[in-house]
Formats: C-alpha cells, structure tokens, sequence
C-alpha cells in the first residue's frame, strides 16, 4: 500500500492484479485498485475531479480527465474517510499511475489540489 497526505487529506492505494480478466496473448492487463480517502482535516470536503497519469513499461503514457470518481463526487466530513475501486487496462504486464484530486473546503469552496501517491501495477506472476 501507498500513501500521501496533502492539505489534511490521507489518499491510500491498494492495487490487484485481474489475471481472470487479462489476456497476456493480446497485450491486455487488467489491474483493479482501491483508493480511500481520509479527511483529517476541521472541514468538510468535496472530491470535485481527478486527473491520472498511466504509464506502462512500453514507454506508452495516458491521461485521464474528468469528473469525481466512478460517478460520484463525495463529501467526506471531517474525521470520515471515503474508499472506491476502480481499474486500469495496461497493453504490458507493468505500468504506474499518479495522479491528484480537485477538492473543495464546502465551508468556504476554497478549491486545492490533492496528490494521490505514485503506484505501481505489476502482474503477479512478475513478482515472483
């Protein structure tokens, strides 16, 4: 597992690899990863948008762009965390992704930036 605090917002990341929905043949892996997001900050908050960055050992970068995550833009109060799963589809057997969150203070709608921890995603056979 990964984790960074940035501006009292906890981002930890835990990733699996999909062997059952991966097919090595035709350069597709499927990685699922869960993200929770804990507010240690006085303030309620709101995940507004996200940006990633996927990298895979080709040398290939993406960029993903929109809004909230898997359909939801949640308030997280204070002292209360939030956790979704999601995946990524990679062409080789190993990649990584960073990325950050739009996030807003709803006392106030100051918007800031969360990092989320650079991480990696490694088929499990390559780890032994």
């Amino acid at each position: 597992m990964v984790t960074a605090i940035t501006e009292g917002v906890k981002i930890s990341v835990e990733t699996v690899y999909q062997d059952e929905y991966s097919n090595p043949g035709n350069d597709h892996y499927v990685f699922a990863y869960r993200i929770t997001i804990e507010n240690l900050s006085d303030y309620a908050i709101q995940l507004k948008r996200r940006q990633w960055l996927i990298f895979d050992s080709s040398g290939t970068q993406r960029e993903v762009e929109g809004e909230g995550v898997v359909g939801l833009q949640p308030v997280i109060q204070p002292g209360k965390s939030h956790s979704y799963v999601s995946g990524c589809n990679l062409t080789t057997d190993m990649g990584t992704m960073a990325g950050s969150y739009l996030m807003a203070r709803l006392v106030d709608d100051t918007e800031f930036t969360v990092s989320i921890p650079k991480f990696s995603l490694i088929a499990d056979y390559r780890l032994n």
